[in-house]
């Protein structure tokens, strides 16, 4: 049996120490699989796939402007993940309301907080990052002076990626989900990242950043939660 199991006559999350191997299989493999990417992309891989795509595109980037990169992917994907957040909050609530349903409590919280965090912590970078998108740059029609950095991580993509805490957040209260969860936020963070590239807006290394600090957070605050909850489960109250 999976250490990551509910107690079925309670619905409630068991919450046992972390599996032998967590942190290798969840921080290190993570983080060295994200360093190879970066460096294989940022030595020349970002520039092949942005030449590729550019002239794809007819030596200008034809879908930047295109209806359903920019106003269905960009604009209705950040309206779709705010949405669900807020949509998140709205269970939260529920969750409280009702004493049967006081196992989703502490998942919700937690999902709540990484998706905000991720993107948040993605959004900060960005405003202190001297790299530039492809757009900005006169490899890729971009007048003299046009570039301005503030273009890494990948910040829309950041709206897909953060809810890669779904993982997580099963963890804490439907393990079984787990899979599905962590589904949704790379598929979303996918959709949304290629969809920038294809604008002329991001390199493929800045999804890979975004990817990596949105998990990161996520790791981190659940690292925090676990502990809560297992003090808790063992009646040591808080300092």
């Amino acid at each position: 049996m999976s250490p990551w199991s509910v107690t079925p006559a309670l619905d409630r999350p068991r919450v046992p120490p972390l599996p032998r191997g967590f942190l290798l299989g969840h921080l290190a493999w993570p983080l060295l699989a994200a360093a190879l990417a970066s460096a294989l992309l940022m030595q020349g891989g970002d520039r092949w796939l942005a030449d590729l795509l550019f002239h794809l595109e007819g030596g200008h980037w034809a879908l930047r402007g295109h209806w359903l990169t920019s106003e269905v992917i960009h604009r209705g994907g950040k309206v779709a993940s705010a949405l669900a957040w807020l949509g998140v909050i709205g269970l939260y609530l529920h969750a409280r309301r009702r004493p049967g349903r006081t196992s989703l409590r502490q998942p919700l919280l937690y999902l709540l907080i990484a998706v905000a965090l991720g993107s948040g912590t993605v959004s900060l970078l960005k405003q202190v990052s001297p790299l530039d998108c492809p757009w900005d740059l006169a490899r890729y029609g971009a007048t003299a002076g046009a570039a301005h950095g503030g273009c890494y991580p990948a910040g829309h993509a950041s709206a897909g990626y953060a809810w890669v805490a779904l993982y997580f957040a099963a963890l804490l209260g439907r393990p079984r989900w787990r899979w599905h969860g962590l589904a949704v936020g790379l598929g979303a963070g996918l959709a949304f990242g290629l969809a920038q590239q294809l604008r002329g807006a991001h390199f493929a290394s800045h999804d890979v950043a975004t990817l990596a600090v949105c998990w990161l957070v996520s790791l981190g605050l659940f690292a925090v939660f676990h502990a809560c909850a297992a003090r808790a489960q063992a009646g040591v109250p808080h300092a």
